[in-house]
Protein backbone atom coordinates (compact mmCIF):
# COMPACT_ATOMS: atom_id res chain seq x y z
CA UNK A 1 0.00 0.00 0.00
CA UNK A 2 2.73 2.24 0.71
CA UNK A 3 3.92 1.98 -2.92
CA UNK A 4 0.77 3.00 -4.05
CA UNK A 5 0.73 6.52 -1.72
CA UNK A 6 3.85 7.36 -3.38
CA UNK A 7 2.74 7.45 -6.64
CA UNK A 8 -0.36 9.69 -6.02
CA UNK A 9 2.56 12.04 -4.18
CA UNK A 10 4.52 11.76 -7.44
CA UNK A 11 1.63 12.45 -9.71
CA UNK A 12 0.86 15.94 -8.03
CA UNK A 13 4.36 16.76 -8.49
CA UNK A 14 3.66 16.20 -11.94
CA UNK A 15 3.24 18.81 -14.62
CA UNK A 16 0.69 20.78 -13.36
CA UNK A 17 2.76 21.70 -10.33
CA UNK A 18 5.47 22.60 -12.72
CA UNK A 19 3.10 25.20 -14.79
CA UNK A 20 1.72 26.34 -11.36
CA UNK A 21 4.90 27.63 -10.24
CA UNK A 22 5.55 28.91 -13.22
CA UNK A 23 2.79 31.38 -13.21
CA UNK A 24 3.26 31.92 -9.67
CA UNK A 25 6.35 33.69 -10.40
CA UNK A 26 5.79 34.50 -14.43
CA UNK A 27 2.28 36.18 -13.92
CA UNK A 28 3.22 39.27 -11.41
CA UNK A 29 5.89 40.20 -13.78
CA UNK A 30 3.43 40.13 -16.38
CA UNK A 31 1.11 42.21 -14.94
CA UNK A 32 3.67 44.71 -13.37
CA UNK A 33 4.94 45.25 -16.70
CA UNK A 34 1.89 45.72 -18.55
CA UNK A 35 0.40 48.04 -15.75
CA UNK A 36 3.23 49.80 -16.40
CA UNK A 37 2.87 50.11 -20.16
CA UNK A 38 -0.71 51.16 -19.84
CA UNK A 39 0.32 53.91 -17.97
CA UNK A 40 2.56 55.26 -20.34
CA UNK A 41 0.04 55.20 -23.00
CA UNK A 42 -2.61 57.63 -20.64
CA UNK A 43 -2.49 61.40 -22.05
CA UNK A 44 -1.84 62.65 -18.52
CA UNK A 45 -1.17 66.44 -19.94
CA UNK A 46 -4.83 66.85 -21.17
CA UNK A 47 -3.57 67.38 -24.67
CA UNK A 48 -5.62 66.01 -27.19
CA UNK A 49 -2.59 65.43 -29.83
CA UNK A 50 -0.78 61.53 -29.85
CA UNK A 51 -0.60 60.35 -26.03
CA UNK A 52 2.13 58.17 -26.64
CA UNK A 53 5.31 58.91 -25.28
CA UNK A 54 8.47 58.87 -27.88
CA UNK A 55 12.38 59.34 -27.78
CA UNK A 56 11.84 63.01 -29.04
CA UNK A 57 9.59 63.91 -26.23
CA UNK A 58 12.39 63.07 -24.18
CA UNK A 59 14.15 66.50 -24.24
CA UNK A 60 11.09 68.33 -23.26
CA UNK A 61 10.49 66.59 -20.30
CA UNK A 62 14.07 67.66 -19.74
CA UNK A 63 13.15 71.09 -20.38
CA UNK A 64 9.84 71.18 -18.70
CA UNK A 65 11.78 69.12 -15.59
CA UNK A 66 14.50 71.98 -15.23
CA UNK A 67 11.81 74.27 -15.62
CA UNK A 68 10.27 73.38 -12.68
CA UNK A 69 13.62 73.35 -10.62
CA UNK A 70 13.40 76.75 -11.28
CA UNK A 71 12.25 80.00 -9.27
CA UNK A 72 8.48 80.92 -10.04
CA UNK A 73 10.53 84.49 -10.32
CA UNK A 74 12.97 83.37 -12.62
CA UNK A 75 10.61 81.38 -15.07
CA UNK A 76 8.53 85.07 -15.31
CA UNK A 77 11.84 87.53 -15.52
CA UNK A 78 12.52 85.27 -18.67
CA UNK A 79 9.36 85.05 -20.11
CA UNK A 80 8.79 88.61 -20.18
CA UNK A 81 12.30 89.28 -21.28
CA UNK A 82 11.32 86.69 -24.02
CA UNK A 83 8.36 88.77 -24.67
CA UNK A 84 10.00 92.40 -24.91
CA UNK A 85 11.40 91.27 -28.26
CA UNK A 86 8.31 90.80 -29.51
CA UNK A 87 6.23 93.35 -27.54
CA UNK A 88 6.78 96.98 -26.68
CA UNK A 89 7.56 97.42 -22.71
CA UNK A 90 4.22 98.54 -21.90
CA UNK A 91 2.44 95.39 -23.12
CA UNK A 92 5.22 93.39 -21.17
CA UNK A 93 4.73 95.87 -17.59
CA UNK A 94 1.01 95.15 -18.08
CA UNK A 95 2.00 91.31 -18.26
CA UNK A 96 4.39 91.71 -14.95
CA UNK A 97 1.81 93.28 -13.18
CA UNK A 98 -1.11 90.95 -14.31
CA UNK A 99 1.13 88.19 -13.13
CA UNK A 100 1.91 89.91 -9.90
CA UNK A 101 -1.65 90.34 -9.36
CA UNK A 102 -2.82 86.48 -9.86
CA UNK A 103 0.47 85.34 -7.68
CA UNK A 104 1.00 87.90 -4.99
CA UNK A 105 4.20 85.96 -3.78
CA UNK A 106 5.82 87.40 -7.04
CA UNK A 107 5.06 91.14 -5.69
CA UNK A 108 8.51 90.74 -3.69
CA UNK A 109 10.30 89.98 -7.08
CA UNK A 110 8.41 92.47 -8.85
CA UNK A 111 11.53 95.17 -8.64
CA UNK A 112 14.18 93.31 -9.62
CA UNK A 113 12.03 91.41 -12.83
CA UNK A 114 11.17 95.26 -13.89
CA UNK A 115 14.70 96.44 -13.57
CA UNK A 116 15.05 93.65 -15.98
CA UNK A 117 12.98 94.53 -18.01
CA UNK A 118 13.84 98.37 -17.97
CA UNK A 119 17.67 97.35 -18.73
CA UNK A 120 16.64 95.18 -21.75
CA UNK A 121 14.12 97.91 -23.49
CA UNK A 122 17.25 100.58 -23.32
CA UNK A 123 19.19 98.06 -25.07
CA UNK A 124 16.27 97.43 -27.85
CA UNK A 125 14.91 100.97 -27.93
CA UNK A 126 17.22 103.20 -26.80
CA UNK A 127 17.05 105.23 -23.12
CA UNK A 128 14.57 108.18 -24.39
CA UNK A 129 12.18 105.63 -26.13
CA UNK A 130 12.70 103.14 -23.43
CA UNK A 131 10.99 106.14 -20.73
CA UNK A 132 8.69 106.82 -22.74
CA UNK A 133 7.09 103.55 -21.66
CA UNK A 134 7.84 103.64 -17.66
CA UNK A 135 4.92 103.80 -15.12
CA UNK A 136 4.34 103.14 -12.31
CA UNK A 137 4.61 99.43 -11.94
CA UNK A 138 6.29 97.57 -8.70
CA UNK A 139 7.32 101.20 -7.49
CA UNK A 140 8.83 102.94 -10.65
CA UNK A 141 11.48 99.78 -11.01
CA UNK A 142 11.38 99.69 -14.80
CA UNK A 143 12.18 103.91 -14.88
CA UNK A 144 15.14 102.93 -11.62
CA UNK A 145 16.14 99.76 -14.80
CA UNK A 146 16.18 102.25 -17.58
CA UNK A 147 18.46 104.79 -15.15
CA UNK A 148 20.50 102.77 -14.20
CA UNK A 149 21.02 101.58 -17.88
CA UNK A 150 22.39 104.47 -18.74
CA UNK A 151 25.00 104.93 -15.55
Amino acid sequence: MKHSTNQQTRRGRGPARRIGRTLALVLPVVLVLSGTLAVTRVNWTGNPSDSVLTASDASDITSDAKAAHRAPEDVLRDKLLGELQEEDPGTVLTHLQQAVNERPSLAKHCVSIARSLGRAAVRMYGPTRAQSYARPVCDTSFASGVAAALS
